[in-house]
């Protein structure tokens, strides 16, 4: 198949772009799963923008939502993007409404929720469920925009490149191999114009509040095809994901309790009902994340205790049900009343704040290949996100990629003499006949990770967990190459080589900065005040 523009994810990154790009060209979207399964549509929280007409706090200022992104980021925003992005904020509230989101009203004015680390009430929201939301509107729209196809159960093996294909010019994208989920075959789609939007690697760690569908796809894809990738280290662990040892199934083990919770007043206590996060920052339980998941690290090591609690009690009645119907709902459901009882949370793997490197505009350092969204590494994050950073940021750079794009490479206009791509060969191979194998390095990669290269760490750790991930892509790597390519295959292999980069890029930082804390060298060093780049050469 042949597209203009080939978009790999169906989050708010690659629709916001794909609806954009239609109007330019045939655009192909691929998920690898169902429209559904992104990191978007799981977010609960809200999108972060100060918007003149609805600003509500005279003190508030699209100034001061850069100064509270500049403070989170720990020094290592790229100031020039934070400001890019954040001044178009309105622009892309706007983009998001024209595709039908629903953000809460108060008659004609947005309801504006306030979360960690901003020192405003700048949220817009759709009650507990605004990716959900966003999802929704994107989706409908796309599945009703000409030029315009979204394939669901296509997952992309690889990217392929004009270098891989023995081409001596510059090395640029020129489409994918993709396997066909429902029939098990592998097709070529080739474009000029590929879009890395694929999300994030939650699914690296054992305990995430990512869907089971955050296998780091987007980084690993970029990797492999040349792409410099940046500040893989800076792992954001959410600090209330809801702790429940007993129950089973997805939502059980990674149910997401928003910040937005604590936004509204929501304090974290331990278990003599203490508010211990006042002891480690003076905004307590509304300072940065990485502040407040190593605040919780430290009390439930200090006193051996499994969980914190988030204390919601002291709010009036019905006051949970109607402003968070969902996280309310989810947690009758699993036996909990969080207007009598406090939530017992824990920190889990959220977002990554690194990614495949680019500048503002999205363009990464192979030729007509973009990444955007959470796959990519701005610079707007820096050492962690302030929270309902993300959405936004989606959304603005995906429509300044699609410009620049325009700009480089406008459709109709030859940008290479390529070289025939070959259809994939599946070779004599076998189909996997020991899953058990797979799973257990699956399980091995996790815990490793998240014993290893979790919240603290040690150069010791990190040592230990880069030595047993060598041994164990050369056995996804037999995997690979020995057997028909399946998604378990496919998912292994990239998350192998996320956990790589990211220990890769932690032991190059011998300090503590953000959301890198390491217990080797705890203080923050201006000498690394820069990103972590690894290229491939």
């Amino acid at each position: 198949m042949t597209a203009d523009f080939l978009v790999i994810g169906a989050g708010v990154a690659g629709l916001s772009f794909a609806l954009r790009a239609a109007r330019h060209g045939p655009v192909i979207v691929l998920t690898k799963g169902g429209a559904y399964e992104s990191n978007t549509a799981w977010a609960q929280g809200g999108i972060a923008s100060v918007l003149e007409e609805t600003r509500r706090d005279p003190g508030d200022s699209v100034e001061s939502h850069v100064a509270d992104t500049l403070d989170a980021g720990a020094g290592l925003c790229r100031e020039a993007a934070v400001r890019a992005i954040i001044g178009e904020g309105a622009a892309a509230i706007r983009d998001l409404t024209d595709h039908g989101v629903e953000f809460d009203r108060a008659n004609s004015h947005f309801l504006l929720g306030r979360e960690g680390g901003h020192s405003h009430r700048r949220i817009l929201h759709a009650r507990d469920t605004t990716g959900r939301e966003i999802a929704r509107a994107l989706i409908e729209t796309a599945r009703q925009t000409p030029n315009l196809t979204l394939l669901e159960d296509h997952f992309v093996i690889d990217l392929i490149t004009s270098g891989k294909l023995g081409a001596v010019a510059e090395d640029r994208v020129l489409g994918a191999y993709v396997l066909e989920k429902k029939t098990g075959e592998v097709r070529v789609f080739r474009s000029d114009r590929v879009i890395l939007a694929a999300g994030g690697c939650g699914k690296v760690y054992l305990y995430t509040t990512n869907p089971d569908s955050a296998t780091g796809d987007g980084v690993a894809l970029g990797w492999r095809a040349g792409a410099s990738v940046a500040n893989m280290e800076f792992i954001q662990f959410h600090p209330t994901c809801f702790y429940n040892p007993g129950a089973t199934g997805p939502e059980a083990r990674s149910f997401l309790v928003s910040e937005a919770v604590r936004g509204e007043g929501g304090v974290l206590i331990n278990a003599k009902g203490e508010d211990f996060t006042r002891k480690i920052d003076p905004r307590g339980s509304l300072a940065p994340r990485d502040i407040v998941a190593r605040a919780i690290d430290r009390e439930l090591k200090r006193t051996g205790a499994p969980c914190v609690y988030l204390d919601v009690t002291h709010k009036p009645k019905g006051f949970m049900e109607e402003r968070f119907p969902y996280i309310h709902g989810t947690l009758l459901k699993f036996g909990l009343d969080c207007e009598t009882q406090p939530i017992p949370v824990v920190p889990a793997a959220h977002y990554q704040c690194g990614g495949v490197l680019t500048d503002v505009n999205g363009k990464t350092t192979v030729r007509g290949l973009f990444a955007i969204g959470e796959v990519g590494c701005t610079g707007l994050h820096g050492a962690n996100r302030l929270a309902s950073n993300s959405l936004l940021e989606g959304n603005v750079v995906a429509r300044r990629a699609l410009d620049e794009m325009m700009r480089l490479y406008p459709p109709g206009k030859e940008v290479c003499n390529p070289p025939e791509i070959p259809e994939w060969e599946h070779g004599d191979v076998a189909e996997p006949d020991e899953l058990v194998v797979i799973y257990h390095n699956w399980d091995e990669i996790r815990r490793l990770m998240w014993d290893y290269v979790s919240i603290v760490r040690t150069d010791n750790r990190l040592r230990r967990a880069a030595s047993r991930l060598t041994n164990l892509k050369k056995e996804v790597r037999g995997f690979y190459w020995g057997h028909r390519v399946n998604s378990d295959i496919l998912e292994l292999r990239n998350l192998v080589s996320v956990a790589s980069l990211i220990v890769e890029c932690a032991l190059r930082r011998k300090e503590s900065r953000g959301l890198h804390f390491t217990l080797d060298h705890p203080e923050t060093d201006e000498r690394y005040r820069s990103d972590t780049v690894l290229r491939k050469f």
